[in-house]
């Protein structure tokens, strides 16, 4: 994978919103992780951020639909999203 774009979940918006916190490549998001992801969106570009986005980052990066990540999975990220 060479751009952000080739990553499952990333289309237009989202991509445009990892650039903007200065993730470029999917590497870039794969070290940086999704929870920072997610906190770097909502506090440079997108307040109101919600949690399938945060979803749709952590799938990208494990090369899944959102909608296939496991329920553990979900539940961690949900978790987190309402300590934000």
């Amino acid at each position: 994978m060479k751009s952000l774009s080739d990553m499952p979940n990333v289309g237009k918006v989202l991509e445009s919103n990892l650039i903007q916190i200065g993730v470029e490549t999917p590497e870039e998001l794969s070290r940086m992780g999704a929870e920072e992801a997610f906190i770097r969106i909502r506090a440079q570009v997108d307040s109101g951020a919600c949690l399938h986005m945060l979803y749709g980052i952590q799938g990208a990066i494990d090369g899944i639909p959102d909608k296939f990540l496991p329920d553990d999975k979900k539940e961690k990220l949900r978790k987190f999203y309402k300590t934000l």
